[in-house]
């Protein structure tokens, strides 16, 4: 008897739809084909198990099992339960009378219980694209794939709740509640600029960074406060909107990053990868492509704390990601995509010793060290950070006062305002946009003209500093930024001496100080 169950795989971030094809005939033989990977093959000894002390029987005939399509390959555990479900109809111990009308993913434990898998999320959206009506997952993944809408996800423990369930026995779908897990006014988490002393300009060149999607670069000595304000990044950025919090929830899906507890990521993630990572992990890949740190990033801010300490070969493979907003993974059978659309908030000592141009403490490092150090980061990369920024240490009355900062949520209400303003400008575009770091040449012609007297100060400010020309467009985004912040249609003088300021950090003219 032929059986046809629907299951689904993941490539990247998004999914396609399998078709498990179980015959079970005469003899006694036991075929798994389709371009299964090891895992895939293990199956018919965790389903032999699980059926069994399920209460079940293995069908002692020949067994044909095919996955549709062929010509690509399958990977990971999640098949197991679909080809139980196959088996058990297949044999005809149960009868399933819409079994071809649902889509079944799980992995099956020993005992017959079911564990969670990857990308629950975006098999369940290819479900909805698919026109499936119901999902059936393990109940760990069962919370996360009921955002979807015009789908019923079920969640079950053991592989006996599913035989029952598809026998007729009616158990409620799950609901996701938007209002309450999706909240647009969420309170901002502990981290908030009000509880920052002093450091006002450093405040400032975050909320341009994060009004205009910019990458910064933080530069001073330790102790200085450079971590504690990236980490307080997350919390001026814009409120994720629904369809950013889907895509970054699937890159975590597709990762198993996912708690049981966790539908939907509505904050901005914060990855913050220690300097000793290796590219593979940085960008994703591996035999299996997995989503890198930077993609975990995805909507949210990569931060490279110590950004010299890294290998250099891996800070150069980002230099791509950067500008695309997409990690593009080649393998000789396969070609997949990530996402990585993210704010790059860096940070790093001036020189080896931490205190080359520090106004008290006196820095033990010879000219040489110090061009060696910066020197690990390559022109190409510093050129794609849009806001270079001195920070100092805080003086000891700043320390001490007992005056409250601004808190962060007044500062994304600017950010907000500003975002609104882009959103405005590129809307008339093909491609979305959203911020003005993500600007083309084209664009900034359109949108960044200055006036004589601006383009006269930025001229002598890139002869002077030896900037390049993509230095050059970057000055112009962050002008822009700066614009839109004060909701000024036209780029003003004292925007584009603003963002050249956040320039003067670029090696040569840190060196020469």
């Amino acid at each position: 008897m032929l059986v046809k169950v629907l299951g689904s795989a993941v490539m990247g971030i998004d999914a396609y739809i399998v078709t498990i094809e179980v015959n079970v005939d005469v003899g006694i033989r036991y075929h798994l084909v389709g371009l299964p990977d090891n895992a895939v093959k293990e199956s018919k000894e965790r389903i032999y198990a699980g059926l069994k002390n399920q209460g079940w029987k293995w069908p002692g005939k020949m067994i044909t099992i095919n996955m549709a399509p062929a010509d690509i390959r399958k990977e990971g555990s999640a098949y197991d339960l679909p080809i139980a479900l196959g088996l058990l109809a297949a044999s005809q111990q149960a009868v399933f009378p819409f079994l071809s009308d649902i889509m079944a993913m799980g992995e099956l434990s020993l005992d017959g219980s079911l564990k969670p898998v990857k990308g629950a999320l975006s098999m369940t959206i290819e479900a909805k694209n698919a026109g499936v009506k119901k999902v059936i997952l393990p109940m760990a993944n069962a919370l996360e794939a009921s955002i979807v809408e015009e789908v019923e996800v079920y969640g079950f423990t053991e592989i006996n709740e599913v035989v029952s369930f598809l026998q007729g026995n009616p158990v409620p779908a799950l609901q996701f509640n938007r209002d309450k897990i999706f909240d647009p006014e969420e309170v901002l988490d502990s981290f908030d600029f009000a509880d920052v002393k002093g450091q006002e300009n450093i405040k400032r060149a975050l909320e341009i960074a994060a009004a205009g999607g910019h990458n910064v670069i933080l530069i001073g000595p330790p102790g200085a406060g450079k971590t504690m304000l990236a980490k307080r990044m997350p919390s001026i950025l814009p409120r994720l909107t629904l369809d950013e919090a889907l895509e970054t929830t699937k890159v975590h899906s597709v990762s198993g990053m996912l708690s049981e507890k966790q539908s939907l990521i509505s904050q901005r993630p914060f990855r913050s990868p220690h300097h000793s990572i290796s590219d593979v992990a940085l960008v994703g890949g591996g035999s299996n492509p997995q989503p890198g740190e930077i993609s975990l990033a995805h909507n949210g801010v990569l931060f490279l704390d110590e950004l010299p300490e890294f290998k250099r070969g891996v800070l150069e493979v980002l230099r791509q990601p950067i500008e695309e907003g997409e990690v593009t993974i080649s393998r000789a059978k396969s070609t997949v995509k990530y996402p990585s659309n993210f704010v790059l908030v860096a940070s790093m000592n001036p020189c080896p010793c931490g205190y080359h141009n520090h106004p008290e403490r006196e820095c033990v490092c010879d000219g040489g060290m110090v061009h060696r150090y910066l020197n690990k980061i390559s022109g190409p990369l510093l050129d794609r950070m849009d806001l270079h920024v001195e920070v100092t240490p805080v003086s000891f009355e700043e320390i001490h006062s007992k005056r409250k900062g601004e808190k962060s949520v007044e500062i994304r209400k600017r950010v907000e305002r500003a975002r609104q303003i882009q959103l405005k400008r590129f809307s008339h575009g093909i491609a979305v946009q959203h911020a003005n770091a993500e600007m083309t040449t084209r664009q900034i012609r359109q949108y960044c003209a200055l006036s004589t007297s601006s383009a006269e100060l930025l001229r002598n400010a890139m002869d002077s500093l030896d900037l390049s020309a993509r230095a050059y467009d970057r000055i112009l985004k962050v002008a822009r930024t700066i614009a839109d912040l004060e909701e000024s249609e036209n780029i003003q003088t004292p925007h584009i001496a603003e963002a050249i300021q956040y320039r003067s950090l670029d090696k040569e003219g840190w060196m020469n100080k």
